[in-house]
């Protein structure tokens, strides 16, 4: 989280910071008064609180001890919408369940990074929960079991369409949010951004021009690796890292939270049925150094 030293510097200062284990960059034109900066940082407290499964006192950890009924904040509606959208998009492969798959490959609270037995399927969504949502737009999570949810493969990218709305919200104007790898500009002319070049970070294998208000969020399999075969982005049908040739993605759309999602399940799906179906221009990488685009993608590619 953001240091109170960093909560109070200059409002003329682009801001930087660490939150939910990733380094922050956050700029604008006239500034970032610290009435914004302190405002930013409740809410990603607020988030972590909710979401994180790294901690003991979360929402994610209650969830996890126990069967039940559990209200959920109102930034769920959002997030697990999309989730089910791109469970149904993947076949189940991408599911929001895989946090007792990432644990056993030992991705936990402890981070020892070593796996503790075979690897382990995530719960079916309909055999584990049901999501219940009323009629002024809560939703509810009823759960027959306990169940680790692991969000991480959309919830960066909504914590930053909610920390630009934010922002907005108190007077700053044209802010430009990047949480490492997911970035959305808003206001202005656009920004011009370049794509990271998955196996080898030094090196670029593209540009794109991001309009007012769009999102740009790339996935790339040694972001989070902590061993041979193993990473983040787990098929929830078998719990196993996926290893199907491609090492990055990226994806342009309307918010972070969408962009965040489909850049993800770009590993596990027909990239095109996603691409439609979200509304989302995307690139993928391989591992033999080809690349592949949708017919709409508008940024340059160096092939």
């Amino acid at each position: 989280m953001p240091s109170s030293a960093e909560v109070s510097a200059p409002a003329d200062a682009a801001w930087t910071f660490e939150a939910i284990g990733v380094p922050w960059s956050i700029e604008a034109p006239g500034g970032i008064p610290v009435e914004a900066r302190a405002a930013v940082d409740r809410r990603i407290a607020r988030f972590d609180r909710d979401w994180s499964r790294f901690r003991d006192d979360s929402l994610v950890a209650r969830i996890a001890a126990a069967p039940g009924s559990w209200p959920l904040p109102r930034d769920a509606a959002p997030l697990l919408g999309l989730y089910e959208q791109l469970y149904a998009l993947t076949g189940g492969r991408l599911s929001p369940l895989v946090g007792a798959s990432l644990e056993r490959l030992g991705y936990d609270a402890a981070y020892r990074l070593e796996p503790s037995g075979p690897p382990l399927a995530a719960p079916v969504w309909e055999d584990a929960l049901t999501l219940v949502r009323s009629a002024d737009g809560d939703l509810r999570l009823d759960a027959v079991a306990p169940v680790t949810l692991d969000v991480g493969a959309a919830g960066k990218g909504l914590l930053v369409d909610l920390v630009g709305e934010l922002l907005l919200e108190h007077g700053v104007a044209d802010p430009v949010v990047d949480a490492s790898g997911d970035l959305r500009a808003w206001g202005g002319t656009g920004i011009r951004v370049a794509l990271q070049n998955p196996a080898n970070a030094s090196k670029a294998i593209g540009v794109v021009e991001l309009a007012e208000g769009r999102a740009l969020c790339a996935s790339a399999l040694d972001r989070r690796r902590w061993g041979e075969g193993l990473h983040h982005i787990v098929d929830a049908v078998t719990g196993r890292p996926v290893d199907e040739g491609v090492i990055g993605t990226f994806a342009v759309a309307d918010s972070a939270l969408v962009a965040d999602g489909a850049a993800t399940a770009l590993f596990l799906a027909d990239p095109h049925a996603i691409g439609d179906r979200l509304g989302v221009e995307w690139v993928r990488m391989f591992a033999n150094g080809s690349i592949e685009s949708s017919a709409d993608w508008k940024g340059e590619l160096f092939r």
